[in-house]
Parts: C-alpha cells; sequence; structure tokens
C-alpha cells in the first residue's frame, strides 16, 4: 500500500530476480540481486510464489497487476504481447501487423519492457523462429531456456 517502490530479490532457474511494486502494481522485473532491504507489500510475496509455480512448470498464466513505464505506442505493443500463450511464440513481424507497426518498433518495445517474463517478449523471436537478443542477464541463451521451460523447441 505503499507509493515508494518496494522490492523483493530471489533465486530463479535463470538466476537472481528481483521485483519492483509501487502503488500495488508491479513496475519492474530485473536479472540480479538488489541491495537494500526487501519490502513487505504483499503483492511482492504474491509475484514470487506466481514466477516460482511458473519456473516449476505449474502456471501458464500470470495474474498480476503490472504498470510498465514506457510510450503509449509501448504499451500498446506490450499489451497485445501479453497475449501470446504460454508455449507458443510469434515473430516479431507478426506481432508488428497485429498492432499496425513495423518489426523494429516491435524489436525496440520488446528491449524496453520492464517487466520481462509476465509480459513475455521472451515469446517473440525473429524470422523463421530465430532467437533473437533478450534484455534479460543471458540474453538469448536466457530467452531460449524460457522457451523450452514452456515447451516451444526452436
Amino acid at each position: 500500500m505503499s507509493d515508494q517502490p518496494q522490492h523483493i530479490s530471489f533465486p530463479s532457474p535463470i538466476g537472481p530476480l528481483t521485483v519492483f511494486v509501487e502503488n500495488d502494481a508491479i513496475i519492474v522485473i530485473e536479472s540480479g540481486r538488489a541491495s537494500g532491504e526487501a519490502g513487505t507489500d504483499p503483492l511482492l510475496i504474491e509475484t514470487r510464489t506466481q514466477l516460482d509455480a511458473y519456473f516449476d512448470g505449474k502456471m501458464a498464466k500470470f495474474d498480476l497487476p503490472l504498470a510498465p513505464d514506457g510510450t503509449p505506442r509501448q504499451k500498446e505493443i506490450w499489451e497485445t504481447m501479453n497475449r501470446i500463450p504460454y508455449g507458443t511464440t510469434m515473430t516479431y513481424g507478426e506481432l508488428a501487423d497485429l498492432t499496425g507497426s513495423v518489426a523494429r518498433a516491435i524489436g525496440g518495445a520488446c528491449g524496453a519492457n520492464p517487466i520481462p517474463i509476465v509480459q513475455p517478449c521472451h515469446r517473440v523471436v525473429g524470422a523463421k523462429n530465430a532467437l533473437t537478443g533478450f534484455s534479460f542477464a543471458g540474453g538469448a541463451k536466457t530467452k531460449y531456456q524460457l522457451l523450452k521451460l514452456e515447451g516451444v523447441m526452436l
């Protein structure tokens, strides 16, 4: 219930993650561990619980309040990206067609995504299912790990 960001850091199969919440919504998920005292917001615990379930293969769809900071166009792209089902991929071009955009803008929005995994930019791939960059630690290798976890074989 705080208007100041709080965070929690925890281990995951792709390395340490840190989740930040503010005003009852997730604002950022980062790779790595944040310094400072962990927050007490119940949403932090719920987010960790859902991410743990996702990594354990027990959760395919997140149910969390999100408040990513971005331009109106980025937010529109992220909303469309959020509808890519678990275990499937979409190319940058296909997502561009759905949003009336161009593939380069999709790549920019994916790179600027402050809430990876929950906002599944890892499900957006290059033409012919090419694994392109990923803004999390490990880059394309981490993207591959997440897709493999979801049963996608590229």
